[in-house]
């Protein structure tokens, strides 16, 4: 569920539920002049109608607009429907002419409507019934009253993310840009992976501004620091060039740590590099579990690429099949940047690849020690010229370590395709 705030001409909005819902929300930010409320609450999986009920109150309390998204299916935990009848205080009634949707759509697919899926075409009374032609349930759009007279305007939308979508563009959008007062509005997001978000800000400086427009704002998921950038302007040519320069200025200060935008992930982007340059790449992963080659292998068109990977957790596996030695693993054992080199210097031969990269380390939450505690990675990168190494701590519970040392390696791919050092 998301909340917004509003005070006269100003409006507030934060996005506080799924990822789907917040990046819908962050479409608005430049039209609704975003100034971020001291607290928001986000609510998830309610145990009971009554619990989600008091979670709309509490957000209907603070804020003039409530986004909800999901449980308007035909289950017995979809629960939304009657949390918004009892914060209304009315019963739920049926809509026969959604009753009759619901038979069309069945039989227009050869079925039978299921009973259980009359349950979709109940409404709370006096609410309006928000038609979908996307899938089986309306929206609901209600007036939730509060204590000082007013009420706030709340809408439920379909969990699933197309049936969301297509609802939010057509039925909330509207509301909001007219709350937010108009004119043109026009975003991008920025994706940069290697420093932590406080970094990039000071490095961004002025261009995060409060209030300033085009806005600049953060946010972080899974080690990726992303820029997102609105401009709100009266025309689309001005709102344009204010997007494009604002870009570009954040470019000229981030350089390669930007390493795409929008639906743009650090894998595709490496994916992308190899295929343009005509350049194989072959993984060698111990603490990752293979996790870097997945990465590389989930983007079409890798076969033209990534040649092979070896995942090789214990020492016997590291000698046999990638011909690490073993006087180096007794003497600096396997977390080690001399182990890493030999690691992506037999992944390259083996695999006849113009690159190779390798990752051993200790993941958690066990094995670490004083003198390379739970976190410690060391990556190398083996190609024409020699073999580069380095190593990391990584601090977070087991995934954490993982993830962030497989898209360290993929970045440390990147930034070589780049003929640029990757930052410390």
């Amino acid at each position: 569920m998301a909340g917004s705030t509003c005070s006269g001409p100003a409006f507030w909005c934060r996005p506080t539920s799924s990822a789907g819902l917040a990046g819908l929300m962050d479409r608005i930010f430049a039209a609704v002049r975003i100034r971020w409320p001291p607290m928001t609450r986000s609510y998830s999986r309610p145990s009971s109608p009554r619990t989600w009920s008091r979670a709309i109150r509490m957000a209907a309390a603070r804020a003039d607009f409530i986004l909800v998204s999901g449980g308007l299916g035909p289950t017995a935990d979809d629960l939304t429907r009657e949390a918004v009848a009892g914060v209304l205080g009315v019963d739920l009634e049926i809509n026969e002419g959604w009753v009759e949707r619901l038979r069309a759509f069945f039989h227009a697919r050869g079925r039978e409507m299921p009973e259980r899926n009359r349950i979709q075409a109940m409404v709370p009374r006096g609410a309006t019934l928000v038609d979908n032609p996307r899938g089986t349930a309306p929206g609901i759009i209600a007036s939730v009253p509060r204590g000082d007279g007013t009420s706030a305007w709340l809408m439920a939308m379909p969990g699933v993310p197309r049936e969301m979508f297509g609802m939010f563009e057509e039925a909330a959008l509207p509301v909001l840009r007219r709350a937010g007062g108009g004119g043109v509005i026009l975003s991008r997001t920025l994706h940069t992976f290697g420093l932590g978000e406080s970094v990039v800000a000071e490095k961004l400086g002025e261009l995060m501004t409060r209030g300033r427009n085009p806005s600049v704002g953060t946010t972080v998921s899974g080690g990726v620091v992303s820029l997102r950038i609105n401009a709100r302007f009266a025309t689309p040519a001005e709102a344009s060039d204010q997007l494009e320069r604002t870009c570009e200025a954040c470019r000229a200060r981030l350089g390669s740590l930007i390493y795409g935008q929008d639906e743009d992930t650090i894998q595709a982007v490496t994916m992308r590099f190899l295929l343009d340059r005509g350049r194989t790449v072959a993984t060698a992963e111990s603490c990752t579990g293979g996790l870097a080659a997945k990465m590389l292998s989930d983007v079409p068109g890798s076969s033209g690429a990534f040649l092979a990977g070896w995942v090789t957790y214990s020492n016997a596996a590291k000698v046999r099949d990638l011909g690490v030695s073993a006087d180096t693993l007794e003497r600096v054992g396997a977390v080690s940047e001399e182990t890493a080199r030999q690691m992506a210097r037999g992944a390259r031969q083996r695999a006849g690849a113009d690159l190779a990269v390798a990752i051993t380390g200790i993941a958690g939450p066990d094995g670490g020690t004083s003198e390379k505690p739970v976190g410690t990675v060391c990556m190398a990168l083996a190609h024409e010229s020699g073999v580069d190494s380095r190593t990391f701590l990584f601090v977070g519970d087991r995934d954490l370590v993982r993830d962030r040392s497989a898209k360290t390696a993929l970045s440390m791919l990147r930034f070589h395709l780049l003929g640029e050092a990757m930052p410390a």
